[in-house]
C-alpha cells in the first residue's frame, strides 16, 4: 500500500496545479465555494483599484477620497490572511485563494483589467497571486510581469510604498540613533529582521526603477529613500473627530496608553522600565495594549490623557493621527525631516510633543507641571488632522500624480 501512495504522490505532483485544488482543495487551504466572484468595477470615465495590502484601513480610506473627485469610481482590495486585522475593504480575497486558485486569479486580472482605469499596486506585492509568477519566490519579477501585462490593456500604473516595503535599514540606522536597525551590545540589530529587510527594501527599490510608474508613500520620512515620490496623507475616519472625551491631563493621575503594532520597529523596549516605574511611583497610570482589533481603537485612546506612540523610526502614521483627532495630547520622536516637509504644507506645525525614549520621564513631567499648556498643544490636534488628514489633501495628490494621466 505505501508503494501505491508513493506512485500516487509522485502522479499528484506531476499535475496542474489547478487540477490539484479541484482534488484536494483543502489541502491548498480553501474549496471552490471559498473563491469570491471577480470585483466589479464602478461606475465613472476614471475607475481606480488600490490592492492589496489595505493597511491599517488606508487604501480603503483613500479609494473614498478619489471618489470625491467628479467622474472617479474607486476600489480596493485586501488579501485576507486568517487572524489578521479586519480593517473595512471592497474587496477580500482569502489568502489561500489568492495564491492557488487560478480560476481567481485568472477571473480578477480580467476584470481588473477590463474593468479599471487607473491601478495603485500597493507594497510592490503581487495583485493576482502567482498567475504572473516565473519563480513565486521572485515577487518583483511578479509585480513587474503584472504592471506589464496591464499596461499592455491600456491601464495607467502607480506604485505605493508603506513603510518596511522601502525603508532601507542600513540608511535609518545612520539617521536615527534609536533606530531598530541599530546594532546593540553583541553586535545583532535590535529588530531581528534586519537583514531580511534591508533584502526586502534594496529589490523593492530596483523595482520601482524598473516599472518608472508615479510613486506614492504613505509616511513623509519615506521620501528618504525614494525622494521622487509624492506624500499621499493618511485619512482619518471622521467618527474619531467626535469622540466626547474630555479635555486630557484633568486627572491627578493621568491615563498614559502605549498600543504598539509592531513592538520591535516602535521601540517599545526603549520606554517600558521608564513607565513602569512612573506607574509604580503612582505619578502615571501606565497601560500597555497589543493585538487590539480596530474597533477598539476608540475606546482606549478615548480614556486616555497622554498616548505614546513610537520612539525608535522618527515617523508618525494612523495610530498618531487618531489619537490627535480624538484630542489627546500625543508623545512620540518624529524627525525634524518629517516635521518640516508637514510644515512645508502651510498647514500648521505638526501637534506632537516631541521627545526620545531617553528624554521620556523628563518630558512627562515636565507635561505634569504644564498641564494647561499642553492642553492646548492637544486641543491643536483636531484641526490639524482636520487639514492634512481628512482625505482633501490626498483627494488631490491622487488627481493631480495619477488620475489625470
Amino acid at each position: 500500500m505505501s508503494a501505491v501512495r508513493r506512485a500516487a504522490g509522485r502522479l499528484f505532483d506531476r499535475m496542474p496545479r489547478s487540477v490539484q485544488v479541484r482534488l484536494l482543495p483543502r489541502a491548498f487551504g480553501f474549496s471552490r465555494r471559498d473563491v469570491p466572484a471577480p470585483i466589479v468595477a464602478p461606475q465613472g470615465g476614471r475607475r481606480l483599484y488600490i490592492a492589496p495590502a489595505n493597511y491599517a484601513g488606508a487604501a480603503t480610506s483613500w479609494a473614498r477620497a478619489a471618489e470625491a473627485i467628479a467622474d472617479v469610481g474607486a476600489r480596493n482590495m485586501v488579501l485576507r490572511a486568517a487572524g489578521g486585522f479586519a480593517f473595512p475593504a471592497d474587496y477580500e480575497v482569502p489568502a489561500a485563494v489568492y495564491a492557488y486558485s487560478k480560476r481567481w486569479q485568472r477571473g480578477q486580472f480580467r476584470a481588473v483589467s477590463g474593468g479599471f482605469s487607473h491601478v495603485i499596486v500597493e507594497a510592490q506585492r503581487p495583485l493576482f497571486g502567482t498567475l504572473f509568477a516565473g519563480d513565486p519566490s521572485d515577487t518583483c519579477a511578479t509585480v513587474l510581469a503584472e504592471v506589464r501585462a496591464l499596461r499592455a490593456r491600456g491601464v495607467e500604473i502607480a506604485m505605493l510604498c508603506h513603510g518596511s516595503d522601502i525603508r532601507l535599514p542600513s540608511r535609518h540606522a545612520e539617521l536615527e540613533p534609536d533606530s531598530p536597525f541599530t546594532s546593540r551590545p553583541g553586535g545583532q540589530p535590535a529588530y531581528g529582521d534586519t537583514a531580511l529587510l534591508e533584502e526586502y527594501a534594496s529589490a523593492n527599490r530596483s523595482l520601482l526603477s524598473d516599472v518608472g510608474a508615479p510613486v506614492f508613500v504613505s509616511t513623509p520620512d519615506l521620501l528618504i529613500d525614494v525622494p521622487e515620490a509624492s506624500w499621499l496623507p493618511l485619512v482619518i475616519p471622521p467618527s474619531w473627530f467626535g469622540l466626547n472625551s474630555g479635555p486630557p491631563l484633568v486627572r491627578e493621575r493621568p491615563v498614559v496608553v502605549h498600543v504598539p503594532s509592531r513592538a520591535g520597529l516602535k521601540g517599545s523596549d526603549l520606554i517600558e522600565a521608564t513607565m513602569r516605574r512612573l506607574h509604580d511611583e503612582g505619578l502615571v497610570t501606565y497601560e500597555r495594549r497589543e493585538n487590539l482589533r480596530s474597533a477598539e481603537m476608540p475606546a482606549v485612546y478615548g480614556a486616555a490623557d497622554i498616548v505614546l506612540d513610537q520612539f525608535a523610526i522618527g515617523n508618525y502614521g494612523v495610530a498618531a493621527g487618531e489619537a490627535m483627532a480624538a484630542g489627546r495630547l500625543v508623545v512620540s520622536h518624529v524627525s525634524t525631516q518629517v516635521r518640516d516637509h508637514v510644515a512645508s504644507l502651510g498647514r500648521g506645525a505638526l501637534p506632537i510633543v516631541e521627545t526620545r525614549a531617553r528624554d521620556l520621564e523628563r518630558t512627562l513631567r515636565d507635561i505634569l507641571v504644564h498641564r494647561d499648556c499642553f492642553r492646548a498643544v492637544a486641543a491643536d490636534g483636531p484641526a490639524f488632522v482636520g487639514a492634512v488628514h481628512d482625505g482633501r489633501l490626498a483627494r488631490d495628490v491622487l488627481e493631480r500624480d495619477l488620475l489625470r494621466r
